[in-house]
Formats: C-alpha cells, sequence, structure tokens
C-alpha cells in the first residue's frame, strides 16, 4: 500500500518559526517532524510514499530527496496553489490508480499503530477509516462521533464549547478506497473533513472511525510545539532520539563535545558537534542542535535550541525557541513563550519577556527590555520613545520608511478628519523626513498643517492655539548632527504622556495602521502669519512694564537655529538694545557639539563683558531652552539660573505654586517659603513636568536643564517666552543676575551616574529601600531617601540605558561628596 504525506501547509501558527521554512521542516528532538512520519511509516512497512508540497515546496524536495537516505521512494506533488487536505491529494492521483492508499499529515507528531489501522480498515469494508484520538480540548479540531462498531456518523470541524458533543478527534490519518478520489474536484480548494466526508455520510457511505490509544500531537502551536518536544524526550511517544544515552534520559550525538564540569539534567538531548562548556546548565527538556555552542555559565530549561546557535556566557533561556544561526549574547535573558527566528542576534543583556516574538534577521540591542514583537523593524529597541521622543540616526536608525511607519501608528490613535501641524528645524534630514511624515498622515486620513521651518515653542504654541489634535515636530539631536528626533505633540502642544506613548507604541509594534479610502485622503495646508500670532500673543500676556524705562542692553545669542526666525520682529517691539549673534539659518550645522557649544558660550560672555550689557541669552538651536550669561560675563549655571528666576518670579507673585522635578535643589524650597510660594515636586519625565504646569495656580515650572515654563502664556517649555520675561523681571527689580545670584543661598547638588546591567535594575532599587531602613523616603520618581542633617540622595533608573543616575544634596560640599559615595557603594554592590 503507498502511502500519501501531506506537507504543503504553511503553518502560520507557528510563526516566525516558519516565517522561512515549512513547518514539517520544524525539528523535534534535532529531527524535522516529517523525518519522524517517514520514519514510522517504514517501521510499518509504507515504502513507497508520495509527498505533497506546496509552501516553500523546493526546501521540502532538497531535505529528503528520493528518499534513499530513509530506505523509501518518495515522489512528490507539486501544488500551484494551496488545494487543501482533499484537494491536494487529487492533486497526486496519477500515482494513486486502482489500490487503496493512506494519508497522513507531515507536521503531526504520532506514534500509530498504521498497520493496526490497515486491517481495520480492511476487516471493516471501508470506503474510509479515519484515525482518531481522544484529546482533552478538542476546540482546535475536527470532532468525530461514531457508533459501538465503529462507524462514523457525524463531523464537526473546529467546534464551540456548545458545540461539543466528544473529545474524539480526527488525526488527519486516514485509508482510503482509491474510488474516493472521483468525489473531489480537480483544482479546486476541498478539504476531507469539511467537504468530501459529510458528502459522504448523507450518501450512507461506508466510513469507520479507528481509535489510536497511541500518542499523537497536532503540532500547530508554539505550546504544543515545546510539549512535542518534552513528549519525545521523555519517552511518551515512541520515536528515535539521534545519537547515545550518555546518561538516563541525557541523549548525545555524534562528534558533540560536553565538558565534565557541565551539568546535565534530563531529559534532554545535544546534537551533533555541538559544544557545551564547563559551568553550562542543561535542565530537563531542553533540546541542543547540531553545531550549537553553549558558554560558561548559560542556563537552559525547556528551551529548544535549533542549529548553529551560539548561547553566550550567563544567557538565561526559558521556555522558549530559537532559531537556527542566531547568536545570543553573554547574560541575555529570553522568557517562556518567547521565540526568536532565524538568522537573528540577540545583544548582551538583553531581556525578551515572555510570549514575544522576533522574526528573522533582527538585532536586539544590549540592554533592551523587549515586551512587544518585533516584526518589521531591523532592530529591537530598549523603547520606542527616548527623552527626546523617538531618536536614531539618520538614515540608519531613523529613515523614510521608519517615519512612515510612525506617522501611521500616530494617525491611527487620531479619529479620522483630525488635523495635526508638522514643523522642522533647518536641518535637511528634517525637511525630508518631514515630506513622508505628511505623505503618511495624509494618507491615514489626517489633514496637516505644516508650519515648515519653526522654533519649537512656536510649533507648540501654534498647536495648542488652532485647536489641532496633535503635532509632529523634527529637529536635529541635540549634540548629535547624525542623529534626528521626532516629537509627538497632543493637542495641548506639549509631549504625549505616558499612557498615549504606550498606546502609539502598541499600533507601530502591531502595525494596524489605518488606512483611508481614496476619497478621503486628507489636506496639506499652509497657513499664514505663524511668527506674527506667536510674538503677539507673547507681548500681550508677559508682563514687560519697566522695560524701555529701564534702558536695558542685552546679548542674544541664536547659535544658527530657528529663534532667530522669531527674535528680530519681537524684540523690535519691545523697545531693549539687543545684540545679536549667529542669527541666520546654518543648514549644514543645525546643532552643535558639546565643544561648539563651550566656545559659542565664550564668545558670548565676552560680548556681554566688553558690551557691558545686562545680561546675555544663548537659545538651543530649536528655541527652546536658554543659557544665561551674567553682566560680568560670567556663564550662570543651569542650577543657578533656575533658582535667579525663581527668585525673581516669587517676589513679584507672593503666592501660587511652583513645579518642579524632584532632582531640582532643595534651596529652591528655601527661595518659595522665603516668599510664600508652594512647590510641586514632579517626576523627571517632560510630560510630567508640563502636566503639572497646567494648573491654574502654577506660576513657574521649569526642569533644571535651561528649560522653563512661562504659564502666563503657554504650559510648555519655551526659551523665547523666557527670555522676554526674564527681561521685564530684570528690569523691575533693578538688579544684576550677579546681584539677584549672591542673595540666593549656596547648593551643593552632585550628580552620578553608574551603568547598570538591565536584569539588575529591579534588584537595585529594592536593595536601596532595603538599606534605607527607617529612613524617610520620596517615591515621586525613583526612591529619595532623606537624610535628616544630612541632606538627601535619589536613586532614579535611567528609562533609556543600563544606567542609575544619583543625585545628593548636602548641607556642604563635602557632606553632599560623602552622601553620594556611600549610596554609590549600595548601587554599584547592588548591581553585581
Amino acid at each position: 500500500m503507498k502511502a500519501v504525506v501531506m506537507a504543503g501547509g504553511e503553518g502560520t501558527r507557528l510563526r516566525p518559526m516558519t516565517a522561512n521554512q515549512p513547518k514539517p521542516l520544524l525539528p523535534v528532538a534535532n529531527r524535522p517532524i516529517m523525518e519522524h512520519v517517514l520514519r514510522l511509516l517504514k517501521r510499518h512497512g509504507f515504502e513507497e510514499t508520495i509527498v505533497t508540497v506546496q509552501f516553500l515546496a523546493a526546501l521540502v524536495r532538497n531535505y529528503f530527496g528520493d528518499g534513499e537516505e530513509f530506505g523509501m521512494s518518495l515522489r512528490y506533488a507539486t501544488e500551484e496553489m494551496p488545494l487543501g487536505t482533499a484537494g491536494s491529494v487529487r492533486n497526486a492521483e496519477d500515482e494513486l490508480r486502482d489500490e487503496p492508499f493512506l494519508v497522513i499529515s507531515g507536521d503531526a507528531l504520532t506514534d500509530m499503530d498504521l498497520s493496526a489501522l490497515v486491517r481495520y480498515h480492511k476487516e471493516n469494508g471501508a470506503l474510509v477509516t479515519v484515525g482518531l484520538a481522544r484529546v482533552p480540548d478538542p476546540l482546535e479540531f475536527g470532532i468525530v462521533i461514531t457508533t459501538e462498531d465503529g462507524r462514523i456518523q457525524r463531523f464537526l470541524e473546529k467546534p464551540t464549547w456548545g458545540q461539543v458533543f466528544s473529545d474524539t478527534v480526527n488525526t488527519g490519518v486516514y485509508v482510503m478506497e482509491a474510488e474516493v478520489l472521483a468525489e473531489v474536484p480537480p483544482g479546486e480548494i476541498v478539504d476531507w473533513s469539511g467537504d468530501v466526508f459529510p458528502e459522504l455520510l448523507k450518501r450512507g457511505a461506508p466510513l469507520f472511525g479507528y481509535i489510536s490509544d497511541r500518542y499523537w500531537e497536532d503540532v500547530g502551536t508554539h505550546e504544543s510545539y515545546l510539549k512535542a518536544q518534552a513528549d519525545v524526550l521523555a519517552g511518551r511517544v515512541q520515536t528515535d532520539i539521534a545519537g547515545f544515552e550518555l546518561s538516563p534520559g541525557v541523549w548525545v550525538d555524534e562528534g558533540a563535545e560536553v565538558d565534565p564540569d557541565a551539568v546535565l539534567t534530563g531529559p534532554l538531548c545535544i546534537g551533533d558537534y555541538a559544544k557545551v562548556e564547563a559551568g553550562a546548565h542543561l535542565r530537563e527538556y531542553t533540546v541542543v542542535g547540531s553545531n550549537v555552542v553553549v558558554k560558561e555559565g548559560a542556563f537552559l530549561h525547556r528551551a529548544v535550541v535549533h542549529n548553529n546557535v551560539y548561547v553566550g556566557q550567563g544567557v538565561t533561556l526559558r521556555g522558549c525557541v530559537v532559531g537556527k544561526n542566531t547568536d545570543v549574547m553573554r547574560l541575555a535573558r529570553i522568557e517562556e513563550g518567547a521565540v526568536v527566528g532565524d538568522e537573528c542576534v540577540i545583544e548582551p543583556e538583553a531581556y525578551l519577556s515572555a510570549a514575544v516574538k522576533v522574526y528573522p534577521f533582527k538585532t536586539i540591542e544590549a540592554g533592551a527590555v523587549v515586551n512587544n514583537s518585533v516584526i518589521w523593524e531591523s532592530r529591537g529597541q530598549r523603547t520606542l520613545f527616548g527623552q527626546r521622543g523617538v531618536t536614531g540616526l539618520v538614515n540608519v536608525e531613523v529613515t523614510p520608511e521608519l517615519a512612515v511607519r510612525l506617522a501611521s501608528a500616530y494617525a491611527t490613535t487620531l479619529r479620522k478628519g483630525s488635523t495635526v501641524t508638522t514643523s522642522r528645524d533647518v536641518s535637511r534630514a528634517a525637511r525630508t523626513l518631514k515630506r513622508a511624515v505628511q505623505g503618511a498622515l495624509n494618507a491615514s486620513a489626517i489633514n496637516v498643517v505644516d508650519l515648515e521651518a519653526q522654533p519649537l515653542p512656536v510649533a507648540r504654541f501654534e498647536t495648542a492655539r488652532g485647536n489641532f489634535s496633535g503635532g509632529i515636530a523634527l529637529r536635529t539631536t541635540s549634540g548629535d548632527p547624525q542623529s534626528v528626533d521626532i516629537i509627538f505633540l497632543d493637542e495641548r502642544g506639549a509631549e504625549l504622556s505616558q499612557a498615549q506613548q504606550r498606546k502609539l507604541e502598541r499600533v507601530f509594534s502591531r502595525q494596524e495602521f489605518r488606512r483611508a479610502f481614496p476619497g478621503e485622503i486628507a489636506e496639506l495646508s499652509y497657513p499664514p502669519r505663524v511668527v506674527d500670532m506667536y510674538t503677539h500673543e507673547l507681548l500681550r500676556c508677559v508682563d514687560l512694564k519697566g522695560v524701555r524705562d529701564a534702558r536695558m542692553k542685552v546679548v542674544a545669542d541664536c547659535a544658527g537655529g530657528t529663534a532667530s526666525l522669531v527674535l528680530p520682529s519681537l524684540l523690535s517691539r519691545i523697545g531693549v538694545d539687543v545684540h545679536t549673534l549667529n542669527n541666520k539659518l546654518d543648514e549644514v550645522s543645525p546643532t552643535e557639539t558639546v565643544a561648539q557649544q563651550r566656545a559659542g558660550l565664550q564668545r558670548l560672555a565676552e560680548v556681554v563683558s566688553s558690551a557691558k550689557a545686562a545680561f546675555g541669552v544663548r537659545f538651543d538651536p530649536v528655541g527652546e531652552r536658554i543659557q544665561l550669561v551674567d553682566e560680568t560675563g560670567q556663564l550662570v549655571s543651569e542650577q543657578r539660573a533656575l533658582l535667579s528666576v525663581l527668585d525673581l518670579v516669587a517676589a513679584e507673585r507672593k503666592t501660587g505654586r511652583v513645579a518642579l522635578p524632584v532632582t531640582t535643589t532643595r534651596v529652591a524650597e528655601q527661595v518659595c517659603r522665603f516668599h510664600g510660594v508652594q512647590v510641586t515636586w514632579t517626576p523627571t519625565s517632560m510630560d510630567a513636568l508640563t502636566a503639572a504646569a497646567v494648573a491654574d495656580d502654577v506660576i513657574f515650572a521649569a526642569d533644571g536643564r535651561g528649560g522653563f515654563v512661562v504659564p502666563e502664556f503657554a504650559r510648555t517649555m519655551d526659551g523665547i517666552a523666557a527670555f522676554v520675561r526674564l527681561l521685564g523681571l530684570v528690569a523691575r527689580t533693578r538688579l544684576t543676575l550677579s546681584q539677584i545670584d549672591a542673595r540666593i543661598p549656596a547648593a551643593y547638588l552632585l550628580k552620578r551616574s553608574m551603568p547598570t546591567p538591565w536584569a539588575a535594575k529591579g534588584s537595585v532599587m529594592r536593595t536601596v529601600v532595603e538599606a534605607a531602613g527607617d529612613r524617610e523616603l520620596d517615591t515621586t520618581d525613583g526612591v529619595r531617601v532623606i537624610e535628616r542633617d544630612r541632606g538627601w540622595v535619589l536613586i532614579l533608573p535611567d528609562p533609556s540605558d543600563a544606567v542609575t543616575h544619583l543625585w545628593a544634596e548636602g548641607n556642604d560640599a563635602d557632606a553632599a561628596q560623602l552622601l553620594l559615595d556611600e549610596w554609590a557603594a549600595v548601587v554599584e554592590q547592588a548591581g553585581r
């Protein structure tokens, strides 16, 4: 009797394992599933076999060839298109004339007694005999009910629980008489259990069910794939495991090297020419493929590792699958149910959460914590959003294709017909990427108002003023001319909240982008007088009394950025003598290196001193942050600039609240208390600070890094508005910046950043809390330990890098240094 092996399925539920190989070639205990099937057929005397192939058919033919290696004769029937279970067998009709034949799935694992099945078929004079098995969960299979004598009464494909009338299911193993093929129309998609068998039952044809008590597993899901491996290793299915049994349950194939100091806890199997080093620990139900290297300290438990994989030092693999030719570098960790496709790179200390799927040819960055599947993107990053939006190297990490997908994801979170703004800095890269963003937004039924090149505060202002649904701004990354930031704005012109970022990330990772119908394609427009509207509203809202009378002279450095588009028209209306530097756009150098920034500040200080100006201000290239130089030509640090402006605002208002991040010196609290103002401490993220600034009684907010919020004008960071506000404050106080700074107490705040493996961050924070003991703790952001009479220290894990930041403030410099050293030692010890 001939056999037909159906090997044409795609195995879509098993992706990414089947993304570039057919399901029958998936290895179980280091042999393809179909090889186990062929060996079963050989044991029961089926030597002449026809294999039906369709998806990646050449791979199946190339692996098994003519079957000589297995002592069989194999011929192939190729489908040009999927024809269903019955259609694929009908396609091989020329090989099956005039005699009964057996049909078996090439991607299910079984040790069914095929000889007994054939005898049962002949004894009952059946037209078709269906191999049946009893399973605990029949929902994914075709249910079959039989009479006491084995005659089939009914079929039901993939029932609901309300339709379950039996636990006996169709295994896809059949013995058939040749005339059954006449029931299958050629070239059409036809299934046995869904189409042919029910029709035969209606006509009263003799269909019988043979209930097997042997093992059967439909390897159709990732869970069942791992279960099949365990069942083979545990001996629950009768099949051959390659190699010899080194110790009970530990199978090692030819040429494999296993160090005597490696710990092997069976059942497990190791493929040919694999190498397991001393100190590696392989536990139950682990399968290590051919040519795999497992380094010292690696831990594998219920892991299936395909051929030619490198498992680095200290790697942990639990209940996962790693595809062939993949490198898993040191200290990486892959959790339960995760699947890594072929030819991937998992960089050091990366963490793949449970059930994550990484498709072939991807790279997961060092230290990345991957909670969502990596399907289309070339890299698995730690997170999509960083501190400056979505950031990456131009045309390497941030490409026009990525910009399109990001914009499409953003558009999908908005209602069709919404309108958003787009803007950019002066760089060519930002201009190019903005065009890609605009096309994607319009294609997703989102109207775009293009503000063109504008300072970021102007883009934020226009987004909020125009009642738009949000905006996208593109700029060169500060200090890195090779990188670009894509910043997503909400309807207030502020950065997206953490919840909104996660929503966008979910859409992006799933690639579930909305597309507009042809009649819904949206529009692109260009609004008039954007800068005029901004300057008009700024001058209306900010108190400038006393500026003209003070006859101040100031120096403003635009740094070649977009602030130069606003300052000329703005300053001409204020009535102050301003000397401007670098007030023309620089497309070639849209940002500055640290050295260039220092040189620019030095030049500004020289001009301020020689011109006897009241102060100098330097804008960042997008006009969002400022740096100050006092009248003596001394640079005012970011911390002292915050305290100086805070002192001026609080002295004038005498009431209200200020919003400051927890990393700010507590001298700010003293300043506020002196003037009768309260402080609201916020997390360090930009969206947390701007959210706090929305409250009506907030009179001031700053981030301590040159960013200021002017609440009477806008609730977002604005360097230009901060400069205008400072003009009024200094003019009315009649004091110089150095005099203002002198009346504020000294602050002794130190910062240190310490490398911390991603896997250790949680234990570091737990250790910090335990070490704090009975000390007062503040968990606004990270853990702030308050040392009475000594100061405080804040320990905060970085959200984007494998780093932990520490801030320590004491009563003097020595006390601050001592606190910082003490707690740095705690973090270092916990992070080892």
